[in-house]
């Protein structure tokens, strides 16, 4: 008998790519309309962190780091934002890979990384782990608010009914958020089933989180706007005028940019 899909897969049949397409644009629409408080919410919190001063960093371990990255140092997007990185973490370039999913079940780890960071009292924090069942980034999100820095977490809630915490409080990051966006991911991360391949595959994570990144990044732009403050973007540099217009901006808001050398 074949498997039957799961909640959120979709049999993969002859058009996989299609399917998959069907399987993330379903994803994005729930999240738009799931999420629409969350994310006005997040964005709201962005924008006030920005206007009172303080900085934005992101976090994501592995392929969540993924997302991170996306807005960070992003034309388009806030200038603002810094990446946290956790040597070893960042990404999939540790070698051996696995390395990198060992590390987020260290205890202690994100203490120290913090303790070494710019982060301070009114900064803002988005930390993005699909399960936010490890350590890492529950301890992060612990330490983080310890420091009064306010967290967005980018998760999947389902993981925390459906999975066990490897963190010693037995708690998730949804738990330590003062705004939890919820991807909506199915447990696994795989959207297609098909008879001949043993393993669900096609994995929509990366594609759902950047989405809903954006949408909170666009959130806060406008609402700086309405409030009459200069949202500080970043434009394209290969576009005419876009390396002067972001050396201005980097010159503006240089105390609260790290991902450059001064």
């Amino acid at each position: 008998m074949s498997e039957q899909p799961r909640d959120g897969e979709q049999r993969g049949g002859s058009d996989p790519a299609g399917r998959f397409f069907d399987a993330a644009i379903g994803l994005l629409q729930r999240v738009r309309d799931e999420e629409a408080e969350p994310i006005a919410a997040a964005g709201t919190l962005i924008a006030d962190t920005v206007a009172a001063g303080g900085r934005l960093f992101a976090f994501g371990a592995g392929h969540s780091s993924l997302a991170a990255q996306d807005i960070v140092y992003r034309a388009g997007g806030l200038a603002l934002m810094n990446l946290l990185a956790v040597p070893g973490v960042v990404g999939v370039d540790v070698m051996p890979a696995t390395l990198g999913s060992a590390l987020e079940r260290v205890d202690g780890l994100a203490s120290a990384v913090l303790g070494t960071s710019p982060l301070r009292v009114g900064d803002l924090l988005v930390i993005i782990s699909l399960s936010g069942r490890n350590a890492l980034p529950v301890e992060m999100a612990t330490s983080a608010r310890a420091l009064g820095v306010r967290v967005i977490g980018v998760t999947s809630v389902a993981y925390a009914t459906e999975t066990t915490s490897r963190h010693a409080s037995g708690t998730y990051l949804k738990d330590h958020c003062d705004v939890v966006l919820d991807s909506k991911i199915a447990v696994g991360d795989a959207e297609l089933v098909l008879d001949t391949i043993e393993a669900p595959f096609a994995p929509a994570s990366t594609v759902v989180t950047a989405a809903l990144l954006q949408a909170v990044m666009a959130t806060a732009a406008a609402t700086l706007a309405d409030r009459g403050i200069e949202p500080p973007l970043l434009r394209s540099g290969n576009v005419d005028g876009g390396h002067e217009w972001n050396a201005r901006v980097m010159r503006e808001y240089g105390d609260r940019i790290f991902y450059r050398q001064t």
